[in-house]
């Protein structure tokens, strides 16, 4: 890796170390984090589950109950030094699982949840027990952030010399004073991780919710942080540099040496919001690899770029518009006096007013002809048997085509007089959401709607320690898909008592037969059982009007002719599945 260095682009900005955590659950942390982790298990691009041999191994022990122990069977170690155990494992455990202390906020608990009792621990192994048999065992991958780093982060007092000896070496570059860092991590590390375990085994509630804290929010930052507990890795690469809004640059791990070596000693991901401006900047040879949200003018200028490589095809995201029912707006019951049916009738008629088909023609079509409208949220058309069979039971039919006198009707029938004005909130500089914006704001005012704009670079709505309720009455974003798991919409769907642990359930929708549905589904593993639980469960999503499914993310990845290997990939997180395989041109050459 002597000296080659990469610069790639992301149409959003890294904010959280933590991507597990509910305030850093978003694509642009979690591309960082794929690059910068270890983990037991990935996608390649079949899609197809590969295991991580090289790191540890994980088996299923017995099916009743189902029991799955995991094994670090490498000699591998944090960024600082400190080994990677069970500790780290265990630590994942009861953030996950929300079964130890609420001060932990995960996006999702899905599957953790199961493992109910504390898992039993060995020398760099634990194992789950579960209550039941989760059908998506082989996605819980027990490694997030580090034990002893969220450690020194709840309690930085005792982390001081770690600090110190940390801050010598940055300011001296000296090897030496490296090793004198990680000796002292590794001092550090044998009591944090002791406190940890004794924490989550005796329930203490004072650590605990110290931890929970820090796991949940300490690792938001935008600079690069001045502890170094905040940004410890597991993998290839550590953090190098951040600047806001800009980039973020990630460099060879020196420690790293259970995996495949990548090819490219540093790594930079832009900031670059406005598809244009990253083909121009491809062009001009200051960036080397970019996928974003195109338009047909964007695939046509990437076409005419000649030292470029250009693919393209679909991804598993999706885009949809969610209503928040719990903030004091026009789709919130509260607005009524209580009154559900009027709020319902209002939610209805504004979904009646999005112009899904327009979209797809006018944005989506040209990128990719064979293109449809989405008509459903829990599985995807590339799922050709039951597709079918949701659409055609899930209540989509009434929102098939715009209906602005549908919409009125309702109106006119709660009682409601317009102008109802929406605040309609998507990623600011996204050109394609603008775009969508638009077509949505002038369908949605035919109607009575007067959408406010209300985009913004941010998305702090989904951070429930920021934001608990989210103040948007409308939001447009897309899920993205990060495995091929039959369970775990329960994190977007489900119900949540407590809004600090909503995962992504960012506008308050709750449905207790949809709710069941879903938890039912985890546990099961007969086909036509959990087509039976997802029918269930898209009726009623759609029977509340809280969410409208638009298209599926054409894909569009465009890299220059200075490296290769370079490939497509549907799932998240997208081109940078495979960032080891991503070859220098003229690399090995003599």
């Amino acid at each position: 890796m002597e000296g080659t260095e990469i610069t790639t682009a992301y149409n959003s900005g890294f904010f959280h170390f933590n991507d597990d955590s509910s305030a850093g659950n978003n694509t642009a942390n979690g591309n960082v984090k794929y690059m910068t982790d270890t983990s037991f298990s990935y996608y390649n691009n079949t899609p197809e589950l590969v295991r991580n041999t090289d790191f540890g191994s994980y088996e299923k022990t017995s099916d009743d109950p189902l029991t799955v122990k995991y094994t670090i069977t490498a000699d591998a170690v944090w960024s600082d030094g400190v080994p990677i155990d069970e500790t780290d494992m265990l630590l994942q455990w009861a953030a996950m699982s929300g079964n130890v202390n609420e001060a932990f906020s995960p996006a999702a608990s899905t599957g953790y949840s199961l493992v109910t009792e504390t898992p039993e621990t060995g020398d760099k192994e634990i194992t789950f027990v579960y209550d039941e048999p989760y059908v998506d065992w082989e996605l819980v991958g027990p490694l997030g952030v580090s034990a002893h780093g969220t450690y020194a982060l709840a309690f930085p007092d005792e982390y001081s010399d770690v600090q110190a000896a940390y801050d010598t070496w940055k300011d001296s570059g000296e090897e030496a004073d490296f090793t004198k860092y990680t000796d002292a991590a590794k001092k550090f590390a044998e009591t944090a991780k002791e406190k940890v375990t004794d924490a989550i085994t005796s329930g203490d509630e004072e650590v605990l919710a110290a931890l929970g804290d820090a796991w949940s929010n300490a690792y938001g930052y935008t600079t690069l942080p001045d502890s170094p507990a905040a940004a410890l890795t597991s993998g290839p690469y550590i953090v190098d540099d951040i600047v806001e809004d800009q980039y973020i640059s990630i460099a060879a791990n020196p420690l790293y040496t259970w995996g495949t070596s990548p090819k490219f000693e540093k790594i930079t991901v832009r900031t670059i919001a406005d598809s244009t401006t990253a083909l121009q900047a491809l062009e001009s040879g200051e960036l080397d690899i970019w996928s974003g949200q195109p338009t047909a003018d964007i695939l046509q200028l990437a076409n005419e770029i000649d030292t470029a490589t250009v693919q393209t095809g679909v991804q598993a995201s999706h885009e949809h518009v969610d209503l928040t029912v719990n903030n004091g707006g026009p789709f919130d019951p509260a607005t009524y006096g209580g009154d559900e049916a009027k709020a319902l009738a209002v939610r209805q008629a504004f979904l009646k007013t999005i112009p899904r088909q327009e979209i797809v023609d006018k944005i989506i079509k040209p990128l990719n002809p064979e293109a449809e409208v989405r008509n459903t949220n829990l599985v995807s058309q590339a799922d050709v048997e039951r597709y079918p069979i949701l659409t055609e039971t899930n209540g989509s039919a009434d929102y098939a085509e715009v209906d602005i006198d549908g919409a009125k009707a309702l109106l006119a029938e709660a009682g409601v007089t317009g102008p109802v004005e929406v605040g309609f909130w998507y990623p600011e500089g996204n050109v394609r959401r603008g775009q969508e914006y638009e077509l949505i704001s002038a369908s949605a005012a035919l109607a009575g709607f007067q959408l406010v704009d209300e985009s913004e670079p941010d998305w702090v709505f989904t951070d429930p320690s920021v934001e608990p309720i989210n103040p948007h009455d409308a939001t447009l974003f897309a899920w993205s898909q990060t495995s091929l798991a039959v369970g775990g919409s329960d994190q977007i769907y489900a119900c949540y008592d407590d809004p600090m642990a909503k995962g992504g359930n960012y506008n308050a929708f709750c449905s207790e037969e949809v709710t069941e549905a879903l938890h039912t589904l985890n546990v099961t593993s007969d086909y036509d059982t959990q087509t039976d639980l997802l029918e269930q469960a898209e009726a009623g999503i759609w029977a509340d009007a809280v969410t409208l499914p638009i298209f599926q993310f054409p894909g569009l990845l465009v890299n220059s002719d200075k490296v290769t290997e370079v490939k497509e990939m549907p799932l998240s997180p997208d081109y940078f599945w495979n960032f080891w395989e991503w070859t220098p041109v003229g690399a090995g050459a003599e």
